[in-house]
Order: C-alpha cells, then structure tokens, then sequence
C-alpha cells in the first residue's frame, strides 16, 4: 500500500512539474503572438525602409550635388569660345591750380568691350567634352551611391531582423534554463536528483544569460545603423520582399548585365574617355589662336574729353613658341593620366566581376544552409520533446535535456543567420549585377538623376536671361 501510494507522488509530482512548464511556454508564446500583432500596426516594410533610405539619406544628397557640380563645368567650357561682352561707365572731374592760373573740367564715356576667341586648334571643344564625360562620370557616381546607400539599407534591416530573433531565441531560452533549474533542485529535494544536475543546469543559465545580454546589445548596434542609413527607428519589420526579375537567375545573366549596367563599370569608362579628351586638349594647345576684340566709346571719347564716339575692331592671332616646358609637360600628364585611367577600368571590370561570382556563391550557400538548418531545427525539437519525457520517467539525466536544448538553439540561431545571409546576398548579387536603384525596385519615390538641372545650365541663354 505504502509503495503504491509513493508511486502516485512521483507520478503526481512529474505532472505538476510538466505542467508549470508547458504553462510557462504557452504563456511567452503569447506574449510573443501579442507583440507581434501589436508592432504590426506601425510595421515597416523592407521596400518602405528602403525609399526612406533613398530620399534622407545624406549620402545620396552629396552625389546629386556632385552630379551638379560637375554640370556647371561644362558651362565653364562653353565660355572659352562664347563671346565675353562688357560695360562700363566712366566719369571724371580734374583741376589744376598753376602759376596762379587755376583750371578744371571733366568728361564721362560709356564703353562696351566685345572680346571672343576665334579659334584655337578645337582645344576648346575638347575641353567641352572632357566637362561632359565627368559630368557622366558624377551621374554615373550618383548610381553608385545609390547602389550603396540601398545595399547597406538592406543590410541594416536584416541585422535588425537577426538580432530581433536572436535576442528573443536566447531570451526564450533563459526560461527554460531556468525552469531546468527549478526542476533540479526540486528532485534533488526530494531524493531523486544530484548535485551535479543542479550546477550543470545552472552552469547552463548563466552561459544562456550571458548569450542574452550578448544578443542584446548586437540588437541595440542593429538598430543604430539602421537609424543611420533610414532616418527612423526599427519597428514591426520582417524579411518579405519581392525582387522580380532584377534579381538574375543564372551566373552568366548576372555577370553580363553587370558589364552592361554596373555604375562604377559606366564611371570608369566616362572617367576614361575624360582622359582622352583631356589628351586632345593638352595636345591642340600647341597649336594658334585667334581672337576678335572690339570696342566702342560714347558721349566725351575725344581728346582731351571732346564730345564724340570712338570704336575699334581687331584680329589677333597668336602662336607659342617657347612657354618654358609647360605645353610638354601638360601633354606628357595628359597621356599618362589616360594610361591610368584605362589600367583603373580593367582593374574595375575585374572587381565587379569578382563581387558577382562572390554574391552568387554566396546566395547559393545561404539556401543550402536554410535548407540544413530547417531539418535541424524540426529534428531538433523532436529530440529534446523526446528526451524531456525521457527524463521525466528516469530514463534520461538532466545534461541530456540541456544538451538538447542547446543543439536546438544553435540550429535555430543557424537558421535565422543563414535566412538574413540570403536576402542580403540576394541585394550584393542585384547590387553587383548593376540593378541595384530605385527604378528597377520600383520603389515609391521621385527618382533624383540631376539630368534636368544639366540640361538648364548648358542653355546658351541662361546667364544673358538672368
């Protein structure tokens, strides 16, 4: 009668025991099913974090001034061989006071100087167009910023995302660890349990707090860069978004669309052909130039401030001969900034290539390592389910259950690392397929590309309307 009554507390004993667990885990899922649906009000899309990162961030604001910056070069050239036309206006009173005699008068003039260069061996034109290949350098620039600035953006919002999980897997694991505890200090009160349980179960917990904390202050970096590259705090985000058909489907798509559209690809060869025009300029300097310049003077112009209008009209033609070297030398560093420029643009198309073969690697390891980890992470919850009831009928020790428990949270922390190394992958192989910008995400912002404001400064006009 005594051993059957015994028997019935042990048996009552592991059932108050299981259910205060199973009540502990119901009661985090809830509060993490609760969270989630309260954050999902004010969630944040990938695609929204995106185009806010698109239009505050101060790094795409920099680019388009440069892209301006370099527009006004152009007018800059285009004055060597539009006419320069100024006036002014003189007027002046003089008086002498000489051997007793005193004398005074005065005369004003207006005059209007035309001054405009006729030819000078098209280094002017050359000049233009070297103005023109850095403007489509910047704008080339402004694409590449943009490649960055989303790249980066995306990658914030996948930390974030990461270490969200990360901090919640180790917090929820915290409880567990700490229900482990419980659990073994209660058998070891009443007989069935040993001190070593104990330490290993606590020994344990404070490796989980010390992973927690850890996780926690990652979350906080996370979302410190993610302020950083959108503007604003984390808040309901998840990992959905749709890349469409930028996104390239074999190696060979993805390497030749990058040879065809990267930005820093299309930089290099602008910057390139900049050189050559500036080769050009460097050279057409030996040649001779021709100047008109004209002037007129009205109202007192005469000798001595008589009344009347002058004017003149001349040709000058000038030819160097001798300017100590410099035309060499500025011919010589033409040249050699050309050959460099040329050796930077293979050694571009090499690193963009390379960052392709890079992403696309890695994306393919990143779905292989969801897939393993998936598989681990059900195998792994079966185990330790089963080795819970095991230890709960004395079949299994403690260390069992924590052993577990621990392969168990380093599949699911594998897992929620290698889903973030995917979609980051996925923006690296987009970025370095050259297809990485607001237009072919369809993003929903006003895309900035400073072709408008080059167009208003090359209008011949401009100034003279001003």
């Amino acid at each position: 009668m005594w051993g059957s009554t015994c028997i019935l507390c042990w048996w009552l004993f592991f059932v108050g025991v299981s259910l205060v667990y199973f009540k502990k885990r119901i009661l985090a899922v809830a509060a993490t099913f609760s969270l989630a649906l309260s954050g999902s009000a004010s969630a944040e899309s990938l695609t929204e974090a995106l185009a806010k990162a698109y239009q505050n961030n101060p790094a795409m604001a920099a680019a388009l001034i440069s892209v301006k910056l370099a527009s006004e070069d152009i007018n800059l050239r285009k004055a060597g061989k539009r006419p320069q036309i100024n006036l002014s206006a003189t007027s002046q009173y003089n008086w002498a006071f000489v051997g007793g005699t005193q004398t005074d008068g005065g005369s004003t003039s207006v005059n209007l100087q035309y001054n405009q260069r006729l030819f000078d061996g098209l280094k002017t034109e050359a000049q233009i167009e070297q103005a023109r290949a850095f403007a489509d350098s910047a704008k080339h620039g402004l694409r590449n910023t943009e490649q960055n600035v989303l790249l980066s953006a995306a990658t914030a919002y996948m930390d974030v995302v990461r270490d969200t999980n990360l901090a919640s897997l180790r917090a929820e694991n915290v409880k567990f660890l700490r229900a482990q505890v419980s659990s073994a200090q209660n058998r070891l009160q009443i007989g069935e349990g040993t001190k070593i349980d104990v330490a290993q179960a606590e020994a344990r917990l404070a490796q989980a707090v010390a992973s927690y904390k850890s996780a926690v202050n990652s979350l906080r970096t996370s979302q410190a860069s993610y302020v950083r590259w959108m503007g604003s705090k984390p808040a309901g985000l998840n990992s959905n978004f749709k890349f469409g058909k930028v996104l390239p489907t074999t190696l060979d798509r993805a390497l030749r669309s990058a040879r065809a559209n990267h930005p820093a690809i299309l930089t290099a060869q602008a910057q390139l052909d900049a050189a050559k025009h500036g080769t050009d300029a460097a050279l057409r300097a030996f040649g001779p130039t021709l100047d008109l310049i004209g002037s007129i003077c009205a109202f007192e112009c005469g000798a001595g401030g008589a009344r009347g209008h002058t004017g003149s009209v001349r040709l000058t033609l000038s030819v160097p001969i001798y300017q100590g070297g410099a035309l060499g030398a500025s011919a010589r560093k033409a040249n050699l900034s050309f050959i460099r420029a040329e050796v930077d643009a293979r050694a571009t198309v090499d690193q963009v290539e390379e960052a392709v073969i890079s992403a696309w690697s890695g994306l393919q390891s990143s779905i292989a390592l969801i897939e393993s980890a998936q598989a681990a992470v059900r195998s792994g919850q079966i185990a330790l389910d089963g080795v819970i009831e095991e230890r709960n009928v004395g079949q299994r020790t403690t260390l069992d259950v924590l052993n577990a428990r621990a392969e168990l949270t380093s599949a699911k922390e594998a897992l929620y690392t290698a889903q973030r190394n995917k979609i980051v992958a996925a923006f690296s192989l987009v970025s370095s397929s050259g297809r990485l910008d607001a237009a072919s995400l369809n993003l929903p912002v006003s895309i900035q590309t400073g072709d408008g404001y080059r167009a208003r400064v090359e209008d011949i006009w401009s100034e003279l309307r001003e």
